[in-house]
This record gives C-alpha cells, sequence and structure tokens, in this order.
C-alpha cells in the first residue's frame, strides 16, 4: 500500500516562496507518475502540476506557468512542488498523489493520495 505524506505548507506573504515535499513509502516511487493539487475553500480540487515517471515529462496549469516547479528525486522517494511569486489565489490545500500509469490529468486516474497541506498566502 503505497502511503504519501505532504510537508512545508505554511503561511507566507505574497511575492514569497515555499517548497512543498511529499514522501512516498510502500512501492516504488520511480514507477509513480505524480501530481500536486489543490482545493480553496469552495472550490474543486484542480491539478496544478504533474510529473510522469517514465521520462520525467510534466504538466503545469496555466494560473501556475512559470511561478511553480515540480521535481522529483527517486533516490529519496520524495516529490516536490516549488512555488514562487505566491499569490493569495494560491490559498488552498495542497494534495500530492500518485498513479500507477502514466502521467494523467485526470484526476480519477491517481490512485493515492496524501491528507495534505495548507498554503495561505496574505496579501
Amino acid at each position: 500500500q503505497v502511503q504519501l505524506v505532504e510537508s512545508g505548507g505554511g503561511l507566507v506573504q505574497a511575492g514569497g516562496s515555499l517548497r512543498l515535499s511529499c514522501a512516498f513509502s510502500g512501492r516504488t516511487f520511480s514507477r509513480y507518475a505524480m501530481g500536486w493539487f489543490r482545493q480553496a475553500p469552495g472550490q474543486e480540487r484542480e491539478l496544478v502540476a504533474a510529473v510522469n515517471w517514465s521520462d520525467g515529462s510534466t504538466y503545469y496549469a496555466d494560473s501556475v506557468k512559470g511561478r511553480f516547479t515540480i521535481s522529483r528525486n527517486n533516490a529519496k522517494n520524495t516529490l516536490y512542488l516549488q512555488m514562487n511569486s505566491l499569490k493569495p489565489e494560491d490559498t488552498a490545500v495542497y494534495y500530492c498523489a500518485a498513479d500507477s500509469h502514466l502521467l494523467t490529468i485526470t484526476q480519477s486516474a491517481y490512485d493515492y493520495w496524501g491528507q495534505g497541506t495548507q498554503v495561505t498566502v496574505s496579501s
């Protein structure tokens, strides 16, 4: 069974940066596509960024392109999300998720989810 544990959330001023981490255990991390999702109050959960396992290809939502960077360290079984130039509209609970197939933007395809970490950006 895969377990995912996010960390690194917190309160930051607009324009600041945070780096989220997601520790993966229970299976072979390098064989899973990984994604970061977020859910703001009253809104649906959305995919922010994803990274493939086979070739390292990535996907970013338009709202975060140029500001966020997803990366993975297969030796450490850890997924990262570097968030720069944060905006108040980035405030949300951020979740990491694992997909045992190739990179997809379809939420239902992700097999495992973490508990989430809160990111709050003040104006």
